[in-house]
């Protein structure tokens, strides 16, 4: 029993291996688990701790196992039978199929990389780039019901729009985006999925991936999870706010449950004395299409002189960058009213646009038309589109130094890039993107 039994070295090391990494497995790594697990749980509390809407387990569950609870929901297993019956293919590629799509749809959210880096990023980004401001705060959002759903609802103006909306909610809520396929490529993809938002094919037609996706908007919206959508479908190309497409609207209206607890969508109005993209938007409503030109190099060389001029204290970046939140909109009322789904999205998209804010070079823009004499009489449009503005209850985020500081911001930038000339005159080639801004501010 105590005798010495000789084996070749290969095998010792291959029997220690094992033995050292069954240690691990058992022993070790359980631990280890258990340390930082209930590291993470204090930290949860802590955090949860300051927010107004608490982190809901939807979104701290593991993504593999939200991926299964989706893939094998009831109604996405039937739509997936369904389609097999309709295609002609095994029902275990139908189904496979709806797991591609769950894969595809469902986030993996950090709250150490939504509160740790993103929300931290998004206001460093946002600062970098505009002077932020707040328009307007309906006082009915401070009493919203604790255990209702909350939907953010916006108007699309620029990519820029998740940076802005998730720094000014951070202390709220983290939110659960809804976004295009622009951001499906890595590394992108994977920093935007632990941030919690999910991808969208905007316009597919498949209606087994319609289903999954409808599937996946309602169970985040029956769990409570804090959602942002933009009912446009898409950045705005003419400068105004437009109507309203349905997908996700309809998903959220068809899956909700009068027993349970209530949707309120929060109208979000946001507005830019610069858009990034505005000539690519631009180029794209001319073209009649939405498929944008991509320039990477040439955004990336924009990008590096902006950051070079910003660091030497050349620019102030471009200009102001404002959001308005507007009236809570509640579901339970709307539907108990007699309203459908077609009323809510018109109901929703008007309080967007009265909520947007009215910004120096927007209403500067407004104010010119086509050319002024001088700036004594562009000053005099100025302050009498304001006049009407306030009487229509505009949402006006002005410079408080007065009428001829916000003529000075606003008239500025139209002339150093061009789109004005020094004699008060719209340049002709820029007219387009000129009326861009201009759409922006409401017909009084």
């Amino acid at each position: 029993m105590f005798g010495t039994v000789a084996v070749p070295v290969w095998l010792l090391v291959l029997i220690l291996g094992f033995a050292a990494i069954s240690f691990a497995t058992h022993f070790l790594f359980p631990s280890v688990r258990w340390f930082f697990r209930r590291r993470a749980e204090k930290a949860l509390s802590r955090l949860n701790a300051r927010l107004d809407r608490k982190i809901d387990l939807f979104k701290l569950a593991q993504r593999s196992d939200m991926v299964a609870r989706l893939a094998y929901d009831q109604k996405v297993v039937e739509a997936a039978m369904a389609h097999a019956a309709e295609t002609g293919v095994p029902g275990e590629v139908a189904f496979e199929e709806a797991r591609r799509y769950a894969r595809e749809i469902v986030p993996g959210f950090s709250a150490t990389v939504y509160f740790g880096f993103g929300t931290r990023a998004a206001k460093w980004l946002s600062r970098l780039l505009f002077r932020v401001r707040v328009g307007k705060v309906d006082q009915a959002l401070g009493h919203l019901d604790p255990k209702a759903t909350v939907i953010f609802v916006m108007n699309h103006r620029s990519n820029v729009d998740y940076v802005l909306v998730t720094w000014l909610v951070a202390d709220r809520s983290a939110i659960s985006y809804a976004v295009g396929e622009w951001a499906r490529v890595w590394p992108l993809s994977a920093l935007i999925r632990s941030m919690g938002a999910y991808f969208i094919r905007r316009g597919s037609r498949n209606a087994l991936y319609r289903k999954v996706l409808a599937r996946y908007v309602q169970m985040a919206t029956e769990e409570g999870t804090t959602q942002a959508i933009f009912p446009e479908g898409g950045l705005s190309l003419d400068g105004r706010v437009g109507p309203a497409k349905l997908g996700l609207l309809s998903y959220i209206v068809e899956g909700w449950d009068p027993e349970e607890r209530d949707v309120v969508f929060v109208p979000v109005g946001l507005a830019y004395d610069r858009v990034l993209e505005d000539r690519v938007l631009v180029e794209a409503a001319a073209a009649g299409t939405r498929r944008f030109r991509n320039r990477p190099l040439k955004v990336a060389m924009h990008a590096l002189r902006f950051m070079w001029a910003r660091f030497r204290g050349r620019t102030k970046g471009f200009g102001t960058a404002a959001a308005g939140f507007g009236a809570p909109v509640s579901l339970r009322e709307h539907l108990a009213s007699g309203g459908s789904v077609e009323e809510l999205g018109a109901r929703l998209m008007a309080a967007i646009a009265e909520v947007v804010p009215v910004l120096p070079v927007p209403l500067v823009a407004k104010a010119l038309g086509d050319g002024a004499t001088s700036r004594d009489e562009l000053l005099g449009r100025v302050e009498a589109l304001v006049g009407r503005l306030t009487a229509a209850g505009a949402v006006l985020k002005l410079p408080p130094q007065g009428l001829a500081v916000t003529l000075e911001e606003g008239l500025a930038p139209l002339i150093r890039r061009g789109l004005v000339s020094e004699g008060l005159q719209p340049v002709s080639s820029e007219r387009a993107l000129l009326a861009f801004y201009a759409a922006s501010v409401p017909e009084v």
